[in-house]
């Protein structure tokens, strides 16, 4: 396949880069198996990032991607972040703390500055991706002219139409089953394509291609998405309870003990899919008030969640999963990558 010459892969299988979960030894652990590892890095700083990507080309000499947000950035009208915060001053009490006097941008967009792309020419990884839009135009020349190869996610077939249009390489097209936050570019706006839906739509209007991502988890799906047209497929939620990721024991022990995800915005101020907890049924109720923008509202649900679990009490924890969590299997890295390539060879 024209992708994995591109890519310089073995196996049409990404893994999924998931921010705060990823490692480099997760990411080298796919890669030497052939697949193409992956840093979710946007949440990083510019050093802590390098030293990530140092990692990681110290455990695999093959191929991996690094990933960034690239969202709008928005000032944060603070009549609602003190509302905000105010609806939970009695939930922090409950745990011995006070809640922040005010909200901070926890998160730089790739596109506010020209540090993570830098940093990207510096330490030449195979391939970045970009997750809620678009880099800037000399961003993307500038990647392109080093050799390395370019990907953003789309929620629908606009976005991946623009991306094209863009001079991107290649889309992720993220259906509405995908475990953590939506890439949409414009948060108020989520158009809801099942993936399937969604790689068909993306490879019968679009040249570039396409990789499935959301709601894959065994090697009969991912076949599936290749026969609808996409050239790869991209999976998160399958590997986070491998030993290597960064997730935490709570977080694995929930993977395979709930299977009922929904999307909430109250988490970040972005949409994301999550293991349904107490955002979802205390704070997403009909009279929520209205959420500060990402990642303002992050800032909060972190140092909640913090304190919470201080007091043994994980239900406002951000556990990103899909919707076919429960069809999640306890397999190291190499092994779930060797799994699904014996169940794409088989399947019917």
């Amino acid at each position: 396949m024209a992708l994995l010459k591109q890519l310089n892969i073995k196996h049409p299988i990404f893994l999924a880069p998931m921010a705060g979960v990823s490692t480099p030894e997760l990411a080298a652990e796919v890669s030497n198996q052939g697949g193409l590892g992956s840093l979710g890095l946007g949440a990083h700083t510019v050093e802590a990032a390098r030293e990530q990507i140092i990692q990681t080309q110290a455990l695999t000499d093959n191929s991996f991607q690094v990933n960034f947000f690239c969202h709008e950035t928005t000032p944060l009208n603070e009549q609602i972040a003190q509302a905000w915060i105010a609806q939970f001053a009695p939930v922090f009490a409950q745990y011995d703390v006070t809640p922040p006097a005010q909200l901070k941008c926890i998160y730089p967009s790739f596109k506010d500055h020209n540090d993570y792309l830098n940093l990207v020419l510096e330490t030449q990884p195979q391939a970045v991706s970009f997750h809620f839009g678009i880099p800037h135009e000399h961003q993307i020349q500038a990647l392109k002219d080093a050799g390395i190869i370019t990907m953003v996610s789309a929620t629908n077939l606009a976005e991946a139409q623009a991306i094209e249009a863009a001079g991107i390489d290649i889309i992720i097209a993220q259906g509405i089953e995908a475990g953590g936050h939506r890439g949409v570019f414009n948060q108020a706006f989520d158009s809801a394509v099942k993936t399937s839906d969604l790689v068909q739509l993306i490879h019968q209007h679009c040249a570039i291609p396409v990789v499935a991502a959301g709601g894959v988890m065994n090697g009969q799906q991912a076949k599936h998405m290749l026969s609808l047209g996409a050239s790869a497929v991209q999976l998160g939620t399958a590997f986070v309870q491998c030993k290597s990721s960064n997730a935490n024991a709570a977080y694995r022990q929930a993977l395979f003990q709930q299977n009922i995800t929904q999307i909430t915005e109250s988490i970040s101020g972005r949409p994301a899919r999550g293991l349904i907890n107490h955002w979802h049924t205390k704070i997403d109720t009909p009279n929520r008030i209205a959420v500060p923008s990402y990642p303002y509202t992050y800032d909060l649900a972190k140092q909640l969640h913090a304190a919470a679990v201080k007091h043994g009490e994980q239900g406002y924890a951000p556990f990103w999963a899909g919707s076919n969590v429960s069809q999640i299997r306890e397999l190291e890295a190499a092994d779930l990558i060797n799994q699904l390539v014996l169940e794409m060879i088989h399947a019917r």
